[in-house]
């Protein structure tokens, strides 16, 4: 499909088209939205991390670069040394790999993870796993790869993380912070916390995140939000309830990419958009994952505390097998490769198409088992059409979910050799790729279509983002009311993975909370917590 009708739309185009309300899209700077109530820009933030030895060292120094050069000591996906050979191959496969596509579509991320050396971490720097798949223009993010400028946003004013070994070279890194392995003591003790950014286990998020905001901490979560659909709700509820700055860790949603994917698709560049293809190749290779053995339980080392650990999870012995990186493919603590990549390739079209409850969702999966994910899953969501004075009429629209090594179908007209993107948009009146910090581009490719003259806010990156919006009393762009919507349209797919064998296209109920055709899928929607757990 040519597109040859497809012209270069302006903002006032975009709103004629849609017959939104002029002040709709009014933009304005960062810098005059002081809140009343709230501290002024002036003030510091006092940001505590709470789980740093991987992905939260990144977010750590993306907020305030560390006082003292302390590098990461090379570490596999359980956590442990790297071995000489294991570097080494590690460092090869990268120089191989150099200038490629990273996983599910993102140029300039983390290599693949296909011939690492056994128990290697798959990309970023030496022992980075949890770093992986930065959007495309992110690279210069501390922590991200890249040398980037001195960041000083807040004052990292406390450190938690409940292996003293694995997080040490943090503690290192930040001399003042005091330094905690409990984050419930840390909470009742440190009172001058103002802000909290959270990158454990999944299964952590919501517990951790709760518990803070009930204080009217700030809250940054990594992504996903948390393991299971009522943990979501409740903790948009608490953020309302508490009117607290809130965030996922999502850096995608503040690249120039997405916003730009936002722009041409509620422009109308490619007409209404019927379906989309979304797509990662996680879990492969990255962390085990399918229908696997879980390892035996061994002694719990004495550099970790076991029990906050697990949390709210079934006690179940130590292995360091099943913990640090590769915890993401167990039911217990992760969400698979949905949960690790979904939140990064499904928030565009949740953007851009205002999808909020799906009415059905059906998967298909490889085998699995009671402790592990699937290797490799398809899912089917359907969207009602959607009417708002900002976005316009749009009409019903299918949303096609592919992992592990599935790849969404080539769309009719691309190139050959053309890579299909991590998102594919099919419109009335073309088809458009991109989203995950990748700008969007029509197929077959027609350089002279700019699209429209941008007027979403740009924010700069979330972390820029998130202490603006606690300095100046607002919301972040990616506040839980939108992390929300994401997240809960993401588990959705872990729920429909566990009842596929009941031979039904499940039809949910959003508003309230329930599959109405499978009485058995809605224990799926939160789980007992271990004793002494809460939100």
């Amino acid at each position: 499909m040519k597109n040859k009708n497809v012209r270069h739309y302006s903002r006032r185009n975009f709103i004629g088209t849609v017959g939104a309300a002029a002040g709709a899209f009014t933009i304005v700077p960062r810098n005059v939205m002081a809140g009343r109530g709230h501290r002024q820009p002036s003030d510091t933030v006092n940001v505590a991390g709470i789980g740093v030895g991987a992905q939260g060292a990144g977010d750590i120094s993306n907020i305030c670069s560390p006082e003292v050069e302390v590098s990461r000591p090379a570490r596999t996906n359980s956590g442990q040394p790297m071995t000489a050979a294991q570097i080494a191959e590690q460092q090869a496969r990268r120089a191989r790999m150099s200038g490629g596509t990273a996983p599910g579509g993102a140029p300039g991320g983390a290599p693949g993870a296909p011939g690492a050396a056994p128990g290697a971490a798959p990309g970023g720097a030496p022992g980075a796993p949890g770093q992986q798949g930065a959007p495309a223009g992110m690279t210069g993010m501390p922590g991200m790869g890249g040398q980037a400028a001195k960041r000083n946003l807040a004052n990292i004013y406390a450190l938690c993380d409940v292996d003293s070994d694995y997080a040490g070279y943090v503690f290192k890194r930040y001399p003042r912070a005091k330094i905690y392995s409990d984050w419930r003591i840390m909470l009742e003790k440190e009172k001058s916390i103002d802000a909290v950014v959270i990158a454990t286990t999944d299964h952590n998020h919501a517990p951790i995140a709760a518990a803070y905001m009930k204080e009217k901490k700030h809250v940054d979560v990594e992504k996903p939000m948390c393991k299971t659909v009522f943990e979501c709700r409740k903790l948009a509820e608490l953020a309302r309830q508490y009117n607290v700055v809130t965030q996922m860790g999502n850096q995608g949603h503040a690249s120039e990419g997405t916003r730009r994917v936002v722009e041409w698709i509620r422009a109308g560049v490619i007409g209404n958009v019927r379906e989309v293809h979304i797509w990662t190749d996680r879990p492969a290779g990255w962390w085990p994952q399918g229908d696997v053995q879980r390892p035996a339980p061994v002694k719990v080392p004495k550099n970790l505390n076991y029990d906050v650990w697990i949390g709210p999870a079934p006690y179940k012995g130590y292995h360091p097998e099943t913990t640090h990186f590769n915890w993401r493919g167990l039911w217990d603590y992760g969400t698979g490769a949905m949960g690790d990549m979904g939140a990064h390739i499904f928030d565009a079209p949740v953007w851009a198409l205002d999808l909020k409850y799906p009415t059905s969702v059906q998967a298909t999966s490889s085998p699995y088992n009671t402790e592990y994910l699937p290797l490799s899953e398809m899912v089917t969501y359907e969207f009602p059409e959607r009417y708002s004075t900002e976005t316009g009429y749009m009409p019903p629209v299918t949303v096609k979910w592919f992992d592990g090594g599935l790849k969404a179908p080539r769309p009719k007209g691309l190139e050959d050799g053309r890579q299909v993107g991590g998102a594919v948009y099919y419109g009335d009146k073309g088809i458009l790729m991109g989203g995950n910090g990748q700008n969007p581009s029509l197929v077959p490719n027609d350089p002279g279509v700019t699209g429209p003259e941008p007027w979403l806010e740009r924010t700069g990156d979330i972390f820029e983002d998130w202490i603006d919006a606690i300095r100046n009393g607002k919301k972040s762009s990616n506040d839980f009311s939108h992390a929300a919507k994401v997240t809960e349209i993401m588990l959705l797919t872990n729920i429909a993975v566990l009842t596929q064998n009941s031979n039904v296209t499940l039809l949910y109920d959003g508003p309230n909370m329930k599959m109405t055709n499978l009485e058995a899928a809605n224990s799926h929607f939160h789980y007992e917590y271990r004793q002494g757990w809460s939100l």
